[in-house]
């Protein structure tokens, strides 16, 4: 006679562990010239140190840089999507996100800028 298995509950951890991460898009400004940069991070705390350690060619020359925006989403498609977005926006535009509620720059503390 033929035994079917055991009907098994299956196992979410890793998908549960992978929908906590979240993506960000975000702006520095530099201290020099004031300009804009946009980009796209897991971690944006490391990311605004590689880009004042010189590590980041293109910011290279307008260090330091300090945070000015960060938007979390949920996932990396849409982060880059939105990343796409922001690179089009022009200056004014940037600084009406800048005081959007969108905004949660605050939520990184004193190292965001």
């Amino acid at each position: 006679m033929f035994m079917t298995r055991p009907f098994r509950k299956k196992s979410f951890t890793i998908v549960r562990l992978f929908s906590i991460m979240a993506f960000y898009v975000y702006v520095i400004q530099s201290e020099v010239d004031n300009s804009y940069y946009k980009g796209f991070s897991e971690n944006p705390i490391n990311r605004l140190s590689q880009h004042n350690n010189g590590e980041c060619v293109y910011t290279l020359r307008k260090m330091p840089w300090a945070f000015v925006y960060i938007e979390e989403l949920p996932t990396k498609r849409e982060a880059l999507i939105r990343e796409r977005s922001l690179k089009k926006y022009a200056h004014a535009q940037i600084e009406k996100l800048i005081l959007s509620n969108r905004n949660c720059v605050a939520f990184f503390g004193s190292s965001a800028g």
